[in-house]
């Protein structure tokens, strides 16, 4: 049984405000879209990766993709976006499975979230193995308020049972594409209501086709999806803060190209060693 990641990246960003699509805009020295592609290519599980992309950033991202060393990608593996991200996601899906069986699992992520844990991929798989679905959800932490004009409270929900659902989302290739192909059958451009729900990732599509309830898997609050700017920056404060905490559990070379964040951290170590040093001639 292969697993395989299908990364949808066919967006514009509109939303983002940048003159290039957010997914290839750089942070912290990689395009976001790399940052993504190299968590599934270094996890040991992953046996190989397609890409749904915008049409004309195709080359640009094969480009990328070779000088990154990302080999887990088939030759023909990167392809053009369709008109929606449903309709990307299943264009990814059927060119998996002109390789892959039915029973393969597919875990279906972001190009713009990079911030996806070995820990959430292998619960990802674990959790299609044993319930048939993985649906990466994080633990709401705020208060949920209830509204239906916008302008009132309604009433306070209880937090225990809301979830932000993000990805990876997981199944079997399979299962999903039958999915996909259901609903668009009458629905092609994905956006009937379904039991009083339309359909916005993976899990609404499997909930609108089969009446399924798909399986939790908790997932880190560091795993968040670039938009906005805003967004952006959060990012970069987290890719900064992980490299500095690795930094100081000497997870990272020695020979590592540091910025600033990272120089000052290498000179706080310094210091700190320094102190200890004195102390033990004390």
């Amino acid at each position: 049984m292969k697993k395989i990641a299908i990364i949808f990246a066919g967006g514009v960003g509109q939303r983002f405000g940048s003159e290039i699509p957010k997914q290839f805009v750089n942070i912290y020295g990689k395009n976001i879209i790399i940052h993504t592609l190299s968590v599934f290519q270094n996890h040991s599980e992953i046996d190989e990766i397609y890409v749904g992309c915008i049409e004309d950033w195709i080359p640009y991202l094969k480009n990328l993709v070779k000088a990154n060393n990302i080999t887990k990608i088939p030759g023909d593996g990167i392809i053009p976006g369709g008109n929606s991200g449903q309709d990307t996601i299943y264009r990814i899906l059927k060119k998996a499975r002109e390789y892959n069986s039915d029973e393969d699992i597919v875990l279906i992520h972001d190009g713009v979230r990079p911030i996806v844990t070995n820990e959430e991929i292998s619960s990802n798989i674990k959790s299609v193995i044993e319930y048939g679905t993985a649906i990466t959800c994080i633990p709401f932490t705020e208060t949920p308020i209830y509204s239906e004009d916008g302008e009132v409270i309604d009433k306070t929900l209880d937090r225990k049972m809301i979830y932000r659902g993000v990805a990876p989302q997981s199944f079997n290739l399979g299962h999903i594409i039958e999915a996909h192909e259901i609903i668009r059958k009458n629905d092609p451009d994905y956006s009937g209501i379904y039991n009083g729900s339309s359909i916005v990732d993976s899990a609404s599509l499997i909930t609108a086709a089969f009446n399924e309830k798909c399986h939790i898997v908790k997932g880190n609050p560091n795993n968040m999806k670039v938009t906005t700017t805003g967004d952006y920056f959060s990012l970069l404060g987290i890719l900064q803060s992980n490299d500095i905490e690795n930094y100081f559990y000497g997870k990272t070379s020695n020979d590592i190209n540091l910025n600033p964040a990272m120089e000052e951290a290498k000179n706080i170590k310094k210091r700190k060693m320094v102190l200890e040093n004195n102390n033990k001639k004390d």
